[in-house]
């Protein structure tokens, strides 16, 4: 590297890097570290790049494997850039450029050395590369600093204690970043790690009081969105958009942690990358998940989990439990507005999921918004674009609409706000409809194409199960929604009818032929007889809540009432089927006394009418306590 611009066919012959990695050792006080930290680098642009950039380093990266018990040179290095960043801070208030420069640069290369190292070794083998001094071959120094842990350390006091300004940005995400590509050791272990070096490091120690303060760090640059700063206010050249080539690296470690801590993902559609406005925001979210989803340690829970559970907000005067440990407080409006903004991003997505889950203060402050559209709305659109998204990011948005319909005001409050030209849904022109409506339309819809694709049962399964939370405090449901519970029904009965006359003619034949093997259809049909329960369950308990409130649902129920016939009988369904049976006989009776040529209007007058006149004590009443189910 050095002075000069480098290309990445340059690297192998780089005197710099060759001294670096080669059987040389370089004191830390050698004024050989400015010459190799003065360099400039153009960001790779794309995963090839990046690939093309790994393949150039990996002989100097393994060359500086065999050489550093030998050297400590690694060791060297970190002590260099450990001596620089104690001067950061006032280099930043100095504007000192070239200061914030060289040390960027050399957190970059150890980033890049760390990634390899972590893929290469152990984690024994690693942290013994982090005690290599300049001794006898081998040999290195137990009762030295820990090198490791300063750098943790080290890392944490630049991403919480370093003012974000257009020359300090570049360093603060190479910092994040760093501390991501470290806590990629669980990528290359099968079993779940309790005792990795991230639990020595991060859970105990010196970097444990830091924990409540880099979580609300992460928090607030994801909240701030911050952009890199334009054109020559960078510290390097200005490359295209990405955030430069240590961000790349780390992105790409972090999709793999990602695909680990969420569910599902398995030969699955890939997650489409968005432009990144913000590659700050982008890092500290994924820093802050990981960080998240760490297991605990064998004697402690995870401090950054118990951190992201408890924290409140910054209008929230009361006193902390003492028995909350790394507790903090944030501007919740500012966070609902940022997750509301960016839940096209997988990632917040989950952090929108953790929060509800896991923080009951973020809950209730959620739960108690007056503008619930906003947050709804874009959950709604991924389940929406379920063909464009990945089975992790289906299942978040679904478990999150899970989540807000345990509540009674939220499943009350969603009929009504009234949306008008929802644009993004293009089954039907809805110029105006009630936003429990459409999430009553969207969530079928996912049922529908979950039937006719994937067809993964536990996501059906919880789709109703939303439904169900949802259907007593069903109130003016729109008339297309009305038509698609009804549809949904009709779908589910002809499929139980067509394996019903599947597993007949089987038997049929297997009477005629022994030697062929019965298929088994008995499993099948408890599927989706368990289904059509279900969906019975939720039109019945629309019907015995909130009867007078949907007519609608009464004049589609009415309308397709010959669907129903077939199972008053059937000895899975009659205990549900009373009320449903009860509404249909009692309002056809009103209609036939009406006379013929109803028009529309008038029928729906009928059923306000019969809604008010039907005994409530004549309708059932059946419990339904659904909740996460996958």
């Amino acid at each position: 590297m050095g002075s000069n611009s480098s290309r990445i066919g340059d690297l192998p012959k780089n005197e710099y890097l060759k001294k670096l990695s080669g059987t040389e050792s370089v004191s830390e006080n050698d004024p050989f570290w400015n010459q190799l930290l003065s360099f400039s680098f153009p960001a790779p642009t794309s995963s090839t790049e990046l690939k093309l950039l790994e393949e150039a380093t990996i002989s100097v990266c393994r060359s500086l494997v065999v050489n550093n018990p030998r050297t400590g040179n690694l060791g060297a290095l970190i002590k260099v850039f450990l001596s620089r960043t104690k001067e950061l801070k006032l280099s930043a208030e100095c504007q000192n450029h070239i200061f914030i420069w060289q040390t960027h640069n050399a957190l970059f290369i150890i980033c890049c050395l760390l990634k390899v190292f972590i893929c290469e070794m152990s984690e024994e083998e690693l942290q013994l590369h982090f005690t290599y001094e300049e001794k006898s071959p081998g040999s290195y120094s137990s009762d030295s600093e820990d090198l490791l842990e300063e750098l943790l350390c080290c890392l944490m006091q630049l991403i919480t204690d370093i003012p974000l300004l257009d020359i300090t940005y570049d360093i603060s995400v190479e910092a994040v970043s760093t501390m991501v590509v470290f806590l990629s050791c669980q990528l290359f272990h099968k079993e779940v790690l309790r005792q990795s070096i991230s639990h020595k490091y991060l859970m105990q120690g010196r970097c444990l009081p830091y924990t409540s303060k880099l979580v609300k760090t992460l928090l607030y640059n994801f909240i701030r969105q911050e952009k890199p700063p334009p054109p020559g206010a960078h510290v390097l050249p200005q490359q295209s958009d990405g955030g430069g080539l240590l961000y790349g690296l780390a992105s790409g470690v972090a999709t793999g942690l990602w695909t680990v801590f969420t569910l599902g993902g398995v030969g699955s559609k890939a997650a489409a990358s968005p432009e990144l406005s913000s590659p700050l925001a982008n890092q500290s979210l994924l820093l802050l998940l990981v960080l998240a989803n760490l297991t605990d340690a064998a004697d402690a829970p995870n401090p950054y989990r118990q951190a992201i559970m408890s924290f409140k907000n910054t209008q929230d005067s009361s006193p902390f439990p003492s028995s909350i440990p790394h507790a903090f407080q944030i501007n919740f409006n500012s966070l609902y507005t940022a997750l509301c903004e960016q839940q096209t991003s997988d990632q917040a997505t989950l952090l929108l999921y953790t929060l509800l889950h896991q923080n009951s203060n973020v809950r209730t402050y959620m739960l108690a918004r007056t503008d619930m559209e906003n947050l709804v709305l874009p959950i709604l659109e991924i389940l929406y674009h379920v063909e464009e998204r990945n089975s992790h990011h289906v299942y978040m948005a679904l478990i999150i609409l899970l989540i807000l319909t345990e509540d009674d005001g939220f499943n009350r409050s969603i009929h009504e706000v009234i949306l008008k030209n929802i644009t993004w849904y293009s089954e039907r022109v809805l110029t105006e409809i009630s936003l429990g409506s459409l999430l009553i339309l969207v969530v079928i819809r996912t049922i529908q194409y979950n039937m006719t694709r994937t067809r993964d049962k536990y996501l059906h399964t919880n789709c109703l199960a939303a439904l169900a939370n949802m259907s007593a405090q069903f109130r003016s449901l729109h008339q297309y929604a009305a038509q698609r519970i009804i549809s949904l029904f009709s779908l589910l009965s002809k499929k139980h009818n067509k394996v019903l006359e599947q597993a007949t003619q089987s038997l049929r034949s297997s009477l005629s032929s022994s030697d062929v093997p019965l298929p088994d259809y008995a499993q099948d049909l408890n599927v989706i007889e368990e289904v059509i329960r279900m969906m019975l369950e939720i039109i019945n308990s629309c019907l015995t809540n909130s009867l007078h409130h949907n007519p609608n649902l009464v004049y589609a129920l009415l309308y397709k009432r010959d669907l129903f016939e077939q199972f008053r009988t059937h000895p899975s369904f009659q205990d549900i089927m009373q009320n449903i049976d009860l509404v249909i006989t009692f309002f056809s009776s009103r209609l036939l006394q009406a006379g013929a040529e109803l028009s529309v209007e008038r029928v729906l007058e009928i059923i306000k009418q019969g809604a008010v006149a039907l005994p409530k004590d004549r309708l059932k009443h059946i419990q339904l306590p659904y909740g996460i189910l996958a």
